[in-house]
């Protein structure tokens, strides 16, 4: 089913136009999809994971983390200014709608919280904004975002998050 799932998100991408349905081929652009959006999302200005290396399926990027164990997750620590945290991640999101990618996943677990800042993980289903379900993404990531602080304090909701992304995001319209 996973394969399935990975599928759903790379149809549509025009990246990977004409892929078939052999798992082998899916996992193989999969991965060069999630090194291309890692690289496209810290050239916009995102604090991700850096991509080093993509050799057949697999990826190598940094290792979040300390020799203790990964970096948590935000939805496993307190967060000491939840307002502080928000307008990071919605300046992320701005950036990455303004670079022509929408997560399609976010929410606060994959978010990590690394060596002081917030950093993005997780970017293998992100989609450009020329994907069918382009809008119904950037939906349920505002609204997962967006309800997750609004359970930490903040006056916020998905629609106001959105709103503040698109009216901000500069877009960039070519592949």
């Amino acid at each position: 089913s996973d394969f399935k799932e990975m599928g759903e998100y790379l149809e549509g991408d025009p990246r990977f136009e004409g892929l078939g349905h052999r798992k082998k081929d899916i996992v193989l652009a999969w991965v060069r999809k999630e090194f291309a959006n890692l690289r496209r999302a810290k050239k916009a200005g995102l604090r991700v994971p850096e991509p080093i290396a993509v050799e057949r399926n697999v990826l190598v990027m940094e290792y979040l983390g300390t020799e203790e164990g990964r970096a948590k997750r935000l939805s496993e620590v307190h967060i000491e200014n939840p307002e502080t945290a928000y307008e990071v991640v919605r300046e992320y999101m701005r950036r990455l709608v303004g670079a022509g990618l929408v997560h399609g996943d976010l929410s606060e677990y994959n978010i990590v919280f690394h060596e002081g800042q917030l950093v993005i993980i997780d970017l293998g289903q992100a989609v450009t904004i020329h994907h069918p379900n382009y809008g119904e993404f950037l939906q349920r990531d505002c609204e997962n975002v967006a309800n997750f602080f609004a359970r930490q304090g903040v006056g916020t909701d998905g629609d106001q998050l959105r709103a503040y992304i698109e009216s901000e995001a500069d877009t960039e319209r070519e592949e």
